[in-house]
């Protein structure tokens, strides 16, 4: 059986000023690092064998802190950055004008076809992450790896290997550095292919993610 840990980033500085990221970037803060770091105290003893991050600095910045505990190299791996949120990247939400506003919530609300102009459909940023995730299946034998993503990317990822449509409404909260886990396996009580053993786990970080301080 593979299982593969999936990691969101710490905590940002534009997390923290609530606008949004998408593939623009931004840099941990002092509790996104520490965050990081709790996370690789947690996941040191796991067995990692290979940490594949996005290449966006943000996820990177959190590999680099896990791989250095973990003992490996990161692999950056662009099918796992965040949605291309479009013109809408960089913006503060507050600041969102009521059309543009409906174009963000068009992404996690069931809307089939939501999108944001000169962004990604929920759909492109599925097919690009399950891809990234079965490729892990080509690791060599007893491989471990831990893959460094983003919230919605991730809640995508996890919501198809249920097999909820990738434009279903967004109800798994990943708060910053939550660890989740799927596994691989042939099991005569669950479906064949990737399972989810844990989502959003938090129980390794001593102070609250930003996500959960802003519900």
């Amino acid at each position: 059986m593979l299982q593969v840990y999936l990691v969101r980033h710490g905590e940002t500085e534009w997390n923290v000023a609530r606008r949004i990221q998408g593939q623009s970037d931004s840099p941990l803060t002092a509790n996104g690092v520490r965050q990081a770091q709790q996370v690789a105290e947690k996941v040191k003893s796991a067995g990692i064998t290979h940490i594949i991050s996005s290449d966006l600095g943000r996820t990177r910045q959190t590999a680099e802190i896990i791989a250095q505990a973990c003992g490996c190299e990161v692999i950056t791996d662009p099918r796992l950055r965040e949605l291309n949120m479009g013109v809408l990247e960089q913006r503060e939400i507050a600041t969102l004008k009521t059309q543009e506003e409906a174009w963000r919530k068009s992404l996690i609300d069931g809307t089939p076809d939501g999108r944001i102009p000169q962004g990604e459909s929920m759909a492109e940023l599925a097919s690009r992450m399950q891809a990234a995730l079965n490729q892990c299946l080509d690791l060599p034998e007893n491989s471990r790896p831990l893959l460094v993503s983003h919230g919605i990317a991730l809640g995508c990822l996890l919501s198809t290997v249920l097999g909820l449509p990738a434009y279903a409404e967004r109800r798994l909260r990943l708060r910053n550095c939550s660890i989740s886990r799927v596994d691989y396996q042939n099991s005569p009580w669950l479906a064949n292919g990737w399972v989810i053993e844990t989502a959003g786990d938090v129980s390794h970080l001593t102070d609250a993610a930003l996500d959960e301080v802003q519900r």
